[in-house]
């Protein structure tokens, strides 16, 4: 569905370019997680694939068909959930998804539904300058799905909310994956790319530095360790690495004469990997 060579791309009056040469090609029906720290490129490839701006290096094909051969039916085929949410305040929720939908050459999906699924069915018909933060930001990502386009791009779409609508949002975007819809996700946010995304890729100042699904990333850069909890005249827990774990002598020893509280094993986090493989950390980062 997207397929990206050497693509490279440098601001008005910026020496140093911004998207210095990558590469990357996403499936049918992906979710793909494009992973960086603020700065990193992520925002401007994906106002680059979807014409935002313009000025790039390299080779953009979408579905099959050069991003510069494309007339203004490119817009019919995708949708944008923006990181930061924008609409026009007098007009109620409902309203701005109509005029939004009216843009469209296709019949637009049942707007109040979309409006139920993300919890905005009361406030329907209050302006937008009356929503919360949260709110907006819900609003902001059903209005990507108003017109059922084959490719979705979601910059950073659980900020701002409470767990309780993030995960919604996310059981969204499964959802949206059943149905066969192809997923550009940006974001910093290593659990929801780690839940969500079947390949992530990590970049950092313009460059693609390591690509695969989480779990493979996981497995070679990280290192599984099992962690035991037991009692020895006061609550201890210690760490051991899972490889020839029955020949560990320590490990031997804590289960045949120490009272286990908890064992579990703990492989390595997306955000673990990432520092590892970019020393860059993405913890607490805010765009």
């Amino acid at each position: 569905m997207i397929d990206i060579e050497n693509l490279r791309f440098s601001y008005p009056k910026q020496t140093d370019d911004t998207i210095k040469g990558i590469n990357f090609s996403i499936k049918e029906g992906e979710i793909y997680g494009f992973l960086g720290p603020s700065g990193a490129g992520k925002s401007t490839t994906q106002k680059i694939i979807t014409r935002l701006v313009n000025g790039f290096q390299g080779k953009v094909w979408i579905m099959g068909k050069d991003l510069k051969n494309w007339n203004n039916d490119y817009y019919n085929h995708i949708g944008v959930g923006f990181e930061l949410p924008n609409h026009y305040a007098k007009l109620t929720g409902l309203e701005n998804l109509k005029l939004f939908a009216s843009l469209y050459d296709k019949f637009p999906q049942n707007l109040m539904g979309l409006l139920e699924q993300v919890g905005l069915a009361e406030a329907a018909h209050q302006k937008t300058q009356d929503y919360s933060k949260g709110m907006k930001m819900r609003l902001n990502f059903v209005r990507a799905l108003i017109h059922d386009p084959d490719i979705l791009f979601f910059d950073e779409p659980t900020t701002g909310l409470d767990p309780v609508n993030a995960r919604n949002i996310k059981n969204i975007i499964k959802d949206l994956k059943q149905q066969g819809k192809t997923i550009f996700l940006t974001t910093h946010n290593m659990y929801d790319a780690d839940e969500l995304c079947d390949r992530v890729a990590f970049i950092t100042e313009g460059l693609i530095k390591a690509e695969d699904a989480p779990k493979a990333l996981k497995l070679k850069y990280g290192k599984p360790l099992l962690n035991v909890e037991y009692e020895d005249s006061d609550l201890k827990s210690v760490e051991f690495d899972l490889k020839n774990l029955g020949q560990n002598q320590e490990f031997m020893k804590i289960i045949k004469k120490q009272r286990i509280i908890s064992m579990h094993t703990r492989e390595a986090s997306l955000d673990e990997v990432f520092v590892k493989i970019t020393g860059e950390n993405l913890t607490n980062i805010e765009e």
